[in-house]
């Protein structure tokens, strides 16, 4: 928990320092601290984005970073903004930031910490932004932004990974300054997303902060759609928000182009990076083909697709099942799954169409273009993916428009407190979750609380992996593990070994002496088949 509050006053005074900075070279867009932080956390993000297409994102980018935020904290005096806070408002900011310290210390159970997440950082940490690197593996090509902007701070501010908890933190000041007393509620079920960097926690956050400011007249489109589009950067699934910021200003706030520069810029940046690193403007979809050479092979993406089709029905069907399903079968076995998936995915029926019967009877254009656009977001995910993670973010935006203005701050403060006593009672007892959702898997994750969390957070260490070449490549795997969360870069997963057998092909180096020059993928040749079926034989024997 130290640890974590350390890591919290270093960002918190970093970003609010490099806010202050840009506020006095563009101009104000958001008020108070948070809207400091906030400001902060998009222009670094770009920034660290531009700069990993060339470099790194070790100490020799962090450093001057937290350097130059603390200078520009101390230099404008902005700690004194928090002299401004109530004895009141103080003392619900110090319980919440308690709560979440003590949440975000256990250790990480979302599994693509340790697929995706971890190993994004690592890459991002030791080489930056690497060419190709989905034919290493498919889902190193997405890295999210938030990914990038957590590599930028994990060398020492950081190297817990604990942003969102950090990220929490700042939501409550921007509760606590803007009243907007509901939110509040959302803080509890967001302590979830404590433990690991996961993108969906700042998509979610930042929508609702969008929304907020809409609502309340904030007039600053351009910056409203620069973030909007940055969020977007962070996980495409929230599509919906730009959207909705662009309809808005058509509608509601007299279109102008030069309000869409910023945000086109950003947009811009995401599609290069996404060329760079998957070889589609957008992952993992595969329309738009530019014709880059390293661009992954099609049978694996092929592959992808079967999987993510199967993810949708919760792999309770397979891929030949679901093709011979009719629409009515379609719909019918999406809403029934066993398990807790089926609630959710009813649940997400009901409040779509509770949300748009809402809209029609308010009769409010902003309402309106906000349901217009969840409609958009909701079909494209239901034709590609429908699974649930994909539109989580919906309830929360459906919640908060519905209710905005049910809850006062004695009513909002009370149910999170129930909220959050209640979610802290299951993390201490987790076999309470095993027991009465089994169908919730990864509460088979959930660490019980240790005494040295007071400290610093737990964490995993596994450090066992075997190291073969296929090729060019000299790469690490995991020992008896699938995830290469704490393997040296070069890793690749078990599970990517096979596929890259099936298909007879595997990743090579563009230049073998420099891995920062990227991947291809490459047919396997009689004397580089006969490497990978060793290494497929020894991963085999590391079992038995």
């Amino acid at each position: 928990m130290l640890f974590i509050l350390c890591s919290s006053l270093f960002l918190v005074t970093t970003l609010m320092g490099w806010g202050k900075l840009l506020e006095n070279s563009f101009g104000k867009s958001l008020n108070g601290i948070s809207g400091k932080i906030l400001t902060g956390i998009f222009f670094i993000g770009v920034i660290f984005t531009v700069l990993s297409f060339f470099i790194p994102l070790n100490l020799y980018v962090e450093i001057p970073t937290i350097l130059i935020g603390i200078f520009y904290f101390f230099k404008e005096k902005l700690y004194l903004d928090f002299y401004k806070f109530s004895k009141k408002a103080s003392v619900i900011f110090g319980v919440l930031a308690v709560i979440i310290l003590f949440c975000g210390s256990f250790r990480p159970f979302i599994l693509d910490h340790f697929g995706y997440y971890v190993p994004s950082i690592k890459w991002l940490t030791e080489y930056g932004l690497v060419k190709g690197i989905a034919n290493l593996d498919l889902i190193l090509g997405q890295m999210s932004v938030w990914h990038i902007f957590q590599a930028g701070f994990s060398n020492f501010s950081d190297p817990f990974f604990k942003l969102n908890s950090v990220l929490l933190i700042f939501y409550g000041i921007y509760i606590i300054e803007n009243k907007s007393w509901i939110q509040f509620i959302f803080i509890p079920v967001f302590l979830i997303f404590s433990q690991s960097p996961s993108p969906d926690l700042p998509t979610i956050v930042f929508s609702l902060i969008i929304l907020n400011e809409i609502l309340s007249g904030n007039k600053n489109l351009s910056f409203l759609f620069a973030f909007s589009v940055f969020t977007f950067a962070i996980k495409p699934t929230i599509i919906w928000l730009p959207l909705f910021i662009l309809l808005y200003s058509i509608f509601c706030s007299g279109f102008r182009y030069k309000k869409l520069f910023l945000g086109s810029a950003v947009f811009l940046l995401f599609i290069i990076k996404n060329i760079w690193l998957f070889g589609f403007p957008i992952f993992p979809l595969t329309v738009f083909d530019v014709g880059i050479s390293w661009k992954p092979n099609p049978e694996l993406l092929k592959a992808s697709y079967k999987f993510a089709v199967e993810k949708t029905f919760d792999k309770q069907y397979t891929y030949e099942e679901i093709l011979k399903f009719s629409w009515f079968n379609y719909i019918k076995n999406w809403l029934f799954l066993d398990g807790i998936k089926s609630f959710i995915n009813i649940s997400f029926v009901i409040s779509l169409i509770g949300f748009i019967i809402f809209s029609i009877l308010k009769k409010n254009k902003i309402i309106s273009l906000i349901c217009v656009s969840i409609l958009v977001k909701s079909i494209l995910i239901l034709s590609f993916s429908a699974q649930y993670r994909f539109f989580i973010d919906t309830f929360f935006v459906m919640f908060f428009i519905i209710f905005l203005k049910s809850f006062n701050k004695k009513n909002a403060i009370l149910i999170s407190s129930v909220l959050a006593v209640t979610y802290i009672g299951l993390f201490l007892s987790p076999k309470i979750v095993k027991q009465f959702i089994p169908s919730f898997r990864l509460s088979k994750y959930f660490s019980t609380f240790e005494k040295k969390q007071l400290l610093k957070p737990s964490h995993y260490d596994y450090n066992e992996y075997n190291s073969f070449k296929v090729g060019n490549l000299i790469f690490n795997v995991s020992r008896r593990y699938n995830f290469s969360f704490n393997t040296p870069i070069p890793a690749i997963s078990e599970s990517y070994i096979f596929d890259y057998q099936k298909e007879k092909t595997f990743p090579q180096l563009i230049d073998k002496n420099n891995l920062k020059k990227g991947f291809i993928w490459k047919k396997l040749n009689a004397r580089e088949k006969k490497e990978l079926d060793k290494t497929i034989e020894l991963i085999k024997k590391s079992y038995q």
